[in-house]
C-alpha cells in the first residue's frame, strides 16, 4: 500500500513557522502558503497564535508547526539543492546563509532558523562518484576541504588524480 498524494514534511519551530514560511517563499520562487491553524481554548498554544502553517516550495509540501523549544533542527536531516548552474548554486547559497544563517562544511549550510540544506552545484555528485576511484577520492579529498562547493575545483584535482 503506498500514499498517492505524496509525502508532507513537517517542521517544528519555535513560534516563528509563519515567518519561515515567508521567508521560504522569498528564496525560492515557486511557492504559495496553504491553510493557516491557529491555537483554540483546547491548547496547548496560546488561543489565537499560529499552529501550523502549510506552505509549498518547489512543488514540496510542508508543514511548518509551532511547537516549542523542545525539539530544536539538527544535521541530521536536510535539504538538498540540486542546482541547474553555478549561478544558482550561489544564488541558495547566499540566500540561505543570510540574516543570520551559517555556513558549514562540503557545501551544507544552515538557515536563520536552523534548518539544514545541501546547495549542490551541477556535476558535484558525479565528480566524487567518478567510476575511478583515484579521481573519485580526489575530488572528495578536495570538497572535504570546502565549505561552499567549487564543482572546477573538484574537477581539477579529479583531472589530477
Amino acid at each position: 500500500m503506498s500514499s498517492s498524494s505524496g509525502f508532507t514534511t513537517c517542521l517544528w519551530f519555535d513560534g516563528n513557522a509563519e515567518e519561515a514560511a515567508d521567508h521560504y517563499l522569498s528564496v525560492f520562487k515557486d511557492g504559495k502558503i496553504g491553510r493557516i491553524g491557529y491555537y483554540n481554548e483546547a491548547g496547548p498554544g496560546p488561543a489565537g497564535e499560529v499552529m501550523v502553517v502549510e506552505f509549498e516550495i518547489n512543488g514540496q509540501k510542508f508543514i511548518g508547526l509551532n511547537g516549542g523549544p523542545q525539539f530544536p533542527f539538527t544535521e541530521a536531516i536536510s535539504f538538498q539543492i540540486h542546482c541547474a548552474d553555478e549561478e544558482e548554486a550561489d544564488y541558495y547559497y547566499d540566500a540561505l546563509t543570510k540574516d543570520g544563517g551559517e555556513e558549514s562544511a562540503c557545501g551544507w549550510v544552515k538557515d536563520k532558523f536552523g534548518v539544514s540544506w545541501q546547495v549542490i552545484p551541477p556535476g558535484a555528485i558525479d565528480l566524487i562518484s567518478d567510476p575511478d576511484p583515484k579521481r573519485a577520492a580526489a575530488a572528495t579529498a578536495a570538497m572535504m576541504k570546502m565549505k561552499k562547493l567549487d564543482a572546477a575545483e573538484m574537477r581539477r584535482a579529479a583531472d589530477a588524480a
